[in-house]
Formats: C-alpha cells, sequence, structure tokens
C-alpha cells in the first residue's frame, strides 16, 4: 500500500470521527448485526462536507472532489477495518462486501465545477462532481436494479466456490449488463462463474430529464434569442433513496458524476445524481421608484394605484386605457402564481372572448413573458402528458410533461380553445375540476407484470383564447346594451363553468372605441424605432417583472368583513341565479374564485390585508364574467363596471371612486335582501 494512500485513510477515520459520521456508521453495523441475516453486500452511506473535509486534509478532499472512485475506495478500506477492528458485523468476511456511498452536502461555488446544459465539457476530468441546473421534463417510472451480487467458482474443487470472494457492486456509469452477465471468469482457476442469486441485493432506479431552464423562454411565444442557442435535454440517473424525489414542471441543482452511457450503437451523455436541491430564487424582488411615487400619490383611495397600473399596463401592445378591464383580470392572475416553490391558496383561470384576436393574443403573450415559468401551448404540443418507451434501453415507461405541466408555478396559455384536439378538450374539463391528471402505463406494453397509473398535480392557471368573429355571437341584443350575455355554446357550459373568470372584450363596442387602438397600430407600423408613449418610459417591462415578483411574494390576511361581503354575494348570487330546471348556475368554484381574486387585489395594492374595496373589486369582475355567461341578475352590472369612466386626470378617478362606492353599497343592499342571515353591514351603517 502506498504511503499516500495511508495518510489518506488516517484522514478520512480522523474526518468521520470529528463530524459523527464514525458514531453513525457504527449504529448502520448495528443494525446490520441485529438482523443476524448474512449479506452478501452491507451497504453504508457517508455524508461529507467538502469544505470541512479539505480543512483537515487538503489532498483528500481534492480527491473527493476530484476523483470520486478512488477516495470511495479509501473510505471503504477505513470503513472495512473499523468493522474487523470493533467486531461490529461477525457475519462480514472481505472487504468487497462493503458498499460505501459518499453523499456531498455540496460544491465548492465556483464556474468549473458547474456544468452548462448547453456547453458541456467533454473529455477533461469528466469523472467527477458537477452541478448542474434545469427544469424536469419527463421521468420515467421507478424500477429496480442490480445494487449488488455474489458470484461462485462453478468448480466444485475450487477455494472460491465457496465464501465472498467475488462480490460485484454497481459503479457510477456502469450499466446493469456490467454488474451481472454470465461471461466472469474465476482469477485462481479460469472456470466460469455462476451468480448465487439468493444474494442479489436490489435497489430502486428511476431516469428524469431536465432542460436548462432558458428553454422555457422559447416555449413562452417569446422571440428566440438572436444566438440560436440549442436546447437539448440531459438524462440523470436516480437511484436508491433519491427515486421519486424530483417532480414533473420544477427546477432543481443536481449534484453528480457526468457519464457515458451506451444504447445500442448510440453513446449518450447522462449522470450519476449524488445529491438533489430545489431551485431557490436568490435575489429578493424589488420595486422601482416609479412604481413607489405612483403607490404614494395614490394612497387616497383603495382602487386607484391597480386601476392606473392596469391603464398604463403593456403600452407596447395596446394604448392606455384600452381592455382594461381584461388588463386589470391579466395582472390580478400574474399575481397569484406560485413563487420560489409557495403553493398559490386558489386557482384561477381565464377564458377570454374576443372579437380581435390578434391584438389580444399579443397582450397575452407580453403577459406570459413577464414570468418566470408560462407556456405559450401549440397545437403540435401535448397539454398534459404523453407515455413512450425510454430510450436508454431500459424499457421502462417514460412520461413526456406537455405544455401544463411544464407551466408548473404559472401559466399555460391555450390560445383559441377549440384549436384544442377533441381528446384535449374533454381532459381539460376534467383538471380544471380535479387540478390532476392521471397517466395510464400498459405493463405489456412496456414488460411489466401489471398495468400502472401515474398522478401529477397540475399547479398552473390556464389562459384560453375564443375568437368571437368564429365561435361567439350576441344572444339577441344590441352591440351597445347595458345587460347582456354571449353567447358560448361553441364553448362546453361545464368547460367555460370551470374557468374562474370569462372576459369578453369588444374592440368595436361603445366601452372601448376602435379608434385609439388603429392608431396605435398605424404609429407602430411607421414609427417602430421611436416610444409610442414617452411619458411611460419610466414603466418598462423589466420593471413591470420585477414589481409583480415582489407582488407575488406578499401575504395579504383576509378579513373578517371582505369574507362576510364575498360570503354574502356568493350565498345571494346563489339564490337569484336559481333556475327550476338545472338548479343555481353560479358555479361551485365561485366562492375560492372570489377569494383568490380578493387575495390577488390585495397583493397587487401592496397590502397585508384583504380589504373589502378588494371584495368589491373581485366581486363586480366575477359578476360581470357571469352577465356574459348567463345573462343579468338584479345588480344590472355593466360590461365597463369596473372602468366606468376615462382615466384622463384625478377628476375621473375620483368619478370612478364614487361609482365603486356607491356599487359597494348597492352589494351590502343586495347582500341583505337576498342572503339575510349573512351579517354584511356598510361601514357608515
Amino acid at each position: 500500500m502506498a504511503p499516500e494512500d495511508v495518510a489518506l485513510k488516517e484522514a478520512a477515520l480522523i474526518y468521520l470521527d470529528r463530524t459523527g459520521g464514525l458514531h453513525r456508521f457504527i449504529s448502520d453495523c448495528r443494525r446490520y448485526n441485529d438482523s443476524k441475516q448474512c449479506h452478501a453486500v452491507y451497504r453504508f452511506i457517508i455524508y461529507v462536507n467538502p469544505a470541512d473535509l479539505t480543512e483537515l486534509d487538503a489532498s483528500l478532499g481534492n480527491c473527493v472532489l476530484h476523483q470520486p472512485i478512488r477516495a470511495t475506495y479509501l473510505f471503504q478500506s477505513v470503513c472495512f477495518t473499523s468493522i474487523k477492528t470493533l467486531s461490529l458485523v461477525p457475519q462480514l468476511e472481505t472487504e468487497n462486501q462493503v458498499n460505501v456511498v459518499l453523499k456531498l452536502t455540496h460544491l465548492p461555488s465556483l464556474p468549473n465545477y458547474s456544468l452548462d446544459l448547453c456547453q458541456f465539457p467533454r473529455g477533461y476530468q469528466l469523472l467527477r462532481y458537477y452541478t448542474v441546473e434545469g427544469v424536469v421534463i419527463a421521468l420515467t417510472t421507478v424500477t429496480k436494479y442490480t445494487q449488488g451480487a455474489r458470484f461462485l467458482c462453478s468448480e466444485s474443487n475450487c477455494p472460491f466456490s465457496t465464501g465472498f470472494r467475488y462480490i460485484r457492486v454497481h459503479i457510477v456509469g456502469a450499466t446493469e449488463s456490467a454488474t451481472v452477465r454470465n461471461d466472469f471468469t474465476c482469477t485462481l482457476c479460469d472456470s466460469a462463474l455462476k451468480e448465487d442469486v439468493k444474494f442479489r441485493v436490489l435497489g430502486d432506479k428511476q431516469l428524469v430529464e431536465i432542460i436548462d431552464a432558458a428553454a422555457l423562454g422559447v416555449i413562452k411565444g417569446s422571440q428566440v434569442n438572436k444566438s440560436c442557442s440549442r436546447y437539448q435535454s440531459f438524462t440523470v440517473f436516480l437511484r436508491d433513496e433519491l427515486p421519486n424525489r424530483m417532480n414533473m414542471g420544477d427546477r432543481y441543482y443536481v449534484t453528480g458524476i457526468p457519464t457515458h452511457v451506451y444504447s445500442g450503437s448510440q453513446l449518450t451523455l447522462c449522470m450519476e445524481a449524488n445529491s438533489i436541491q430545489p431551485w431557490l430564487s436568490s435575489d429578493p424582488p424589488v420595486i422601482n421608484d416609479n412604481f413607489k411615487y405612483l403607490l404614494s400619490i395614490t394612497m387616497s383611495s383603495p382602487w386607484r394605484f391597480t386601476a392606473v397600473l392596469a391603464d398604463i399596463f403593456a403600452a407596447q401592445i395596446v394604448p392606455p386605457g384600452t381592455y382594461n378591464t381584461l388588463k386589470l383580470s391579466l395582472l390580478l392572475n400574474l399575481v397569484q402564481t406560485c413563487n420560489n416553490g409557495k403553493q398559490s391558496l386558489e386557482h384561477l383561470d381565464l377564458l377570454i372572448g374576443t372579437s380581435d384576436p390578434v391584438t389580444v393574443d399579443r397582450l397575452l403573450i407580453y403577459s406570459l413573458n413577464l414570468l418566470p415559468f408560462g407556456v405559450r401551448h401549440l397545437p403540435s404540443y401535448e397539454l398534459f402528458a404523453t407515455v413512450s418507451k425510454d430510450e436508454h434501453g431500459t424499457g421502462t415507461a417514460k412520461v413526456q410533461a406537455g405544455s401544463a405541466l411544464l407551466a408548473k408555478g404559472g401559466i399555460c396559455y391555450i390560445g383559441d380553445i377549440h384549436s384544442l384536439k377533441k381528446e384535449a378538450f374533454k381532459l381539460l374539463q376534467t383538471v380544471l375540476e380535479t387540478r390532476s391528471i392521471t397517466v395510464f402505463i400498459s405493463g405489456k406494453k412496456f414488460g411489466e407484470d401489471v398495468d400502472q397509473q401515474m398522478s401529477f398535480p397540475i399547479q398552473c392557471n390556464f389562459w384560453a383564447l375564443a375568437d368571437a368573429n368564429m365561435h361567439l355571437k350576441k344572444a339577441g341584443q344590441q352591440e351597445d346594451a347595458v345587460i347582456g350575455s354571449v353567447d358560448v355554446s361553441s364553448v362546453p357550459a361545464n368547460l367555460a363553468d370551470g374557468f374562474g373568470l370569462m372576459i369578453y372584450c369588444n374592440e368595436s363596442s361603445n366601452y372601448n372605441s376602435p379608434v385609439h387602438l388603429i392608431l396605435h397600430k398605424l404609429n407602430e407600423a411607421m414609427h417602430q424605432s421611436k416610444p409610442l408613449y414617452p411619458t411611460l418610459q419610466q414603466f418598462t417591462t423589466q420593471d413591470y417583472e420585477e414589481f409583480l415578483a415582489f407582488a407575488r411574494n406578499q401575504e395579504a390576511a383576509l378579513t373578517m368583513k371582505a369574507e362576510r361581503l364575498i360570503q354574502g354575494y356568493y350565498t345571494a348570487s346563489r339564490r337569484v341565479r336559481t333556475d327550476p330546471v338545472h338548479g343555481s348556475k353560479i358555479s361551485p368554484i365561485a366562492l375560492k374564485t372570489l377569494m383568490s381574486l380578493s387575495e390577488a387585489h390585495a397583493k397587487l395594492s401592496l397590502r397585508h390585508k384583504i380589504l373589502e374595496q378588494d371584495a368589491v373589486i373581485a366581486i363586480l369582475l366575477y359578476e360581470i364574467s357571469t352577465t356574459a355567461r348567463h345573462g343579468a341578475s338584479v345588480l344590472c352590472v355593466a360590461p365597463n363596471a369596473v372602468f366606468p369612466f376615462d382615466q384622463y386626470d384625478e377628476h375621473s378617478l375620483n368619478q370612478r371612486d364614487i361609482y365603486l362606492t356607491q356599487f359597494h353599497q348597492q352589494l351590502v343592499q343586495f347582500c341583505s335582501t337576498y342572503a339575510p342571515g349573512m351579517s354584511v353591514l356598510f361601514a357608515e351603517e
């Protein structure tokens, strides 16, 4: 044995003793000893902090980071010596039976330890630890692999026909055939080796495909970067404790060793995972000073700040003051998404009917790009999930994420809802109700004894567009009617009710004059390099992106008054909108939608409490949506009720405040009349 190896083993023993690893190792040995069962392989997990190890012994720390297989053998020798010296496992015979797995707590925060999924460092010191960052886009079912096996010499007179001389364990990058096959020979007599099957040790294995998070920018519908980067998926092998630790659509840091895996005649670069950490945004979001100033000058009213935000939002796409109800709904939807792994309380889905699908589509794609996670679904994509056979030679079933699963924590923009295939159309209705998707895996097709099912939660909001020129018609009423329903017979009623909100916007109606939109488009075409609205340049797209990220992180507590107002409206509306034959027209998810809208408005207003005024906006939006589906109620809410006046100056904002206050009084009266059991009182009372 080389003197250098002796020094490294001494350092390894000292490290285990100082960090408590030796105590954990002895506890694991006692569990093996208590079982009184003879094993071919005894597996031990040793946790290593590279920083602490390098501080103790730089040579050993460097060995663990850059020569992981050699480091494993060093710790294996230390563990075997400890077992024999302390008589921890009497039934253990040879060092080959000790299977040591080193688990790294982290890697140094240096560029050479990160592996770019777009630019692989091929050839130079590949067989060492790297960290990759990516989003899960596919995963296989959990299967078994051979963790360790015992072989015996087939010649009965050979000394190696008994005992534990020939032990084979899985090492990084090895395939199943490298661990177990029938062409091994005895080193003593050159006879064939045969496996003692009853001593085979099995472990769990799962394959996961990840892709660079920057690739999500391509499927948002935004313009592809001029550099034309190529994004390719990367396969990660999860073994033993790691399977089922990664979820579809989530983003992770994976530490492991890149390996070359042969599948037939093809060579693929993969990674054996050593540890997994969920991705967390490191930089806390901040608010631009211009938004802070805007908030300070609109503090006199709980409605003004969000009104101005919606009015000037997406000025690059539509002129200020156009489609304000839709823009406010989009902002509320963007706020009510997940951030940093937090789960939104309620989902908020949006169905939009319009006679100007091109402009509204541009507006939706622009809004989608303000989120870290968002997907523009295309008809050629799969909406939820597909099942195929894994191409790495395992023969197992692989589930590929569709648009909805990739949009986890964000928004899946479906586009024209009628572009969906018939199967996806029906499945969407079920998903909106259950918020999960179940994939059936045929056992016969994928070499399993029984059929399997895998369920995945759908944790995104849906946006869908319905072209009024093709699918929506006014239900026998004039264009300028204050109260009118929209014929959505082309969209199944259950599917339409599954969306929390339905916003109908018509650019040629009295509420949205087409003149401003036409001038905007003409100026945009003739002056492409000049800003259309110089005064709004201070509110850039990046400013809105940072503002929405900050608002999403806000916590808003529901006040008693807001809760009573929402419940009172919900109860009264169910009584008012009840059909003797079909029952109530108010969807069962209405209460959740109202709560979600109120919370979103409070967050968008940067408040930590959900006030009655937030509930008023939520109820107005929901009543507009319900009127578009089922016609007017006794509340007689106009389609432009959220923005009844053009917001040119402070006077128009004052008029809007008065209008909303009057509606608040009307709403309280409505609740007291049709839901007398709900104690809803107006402030003046």
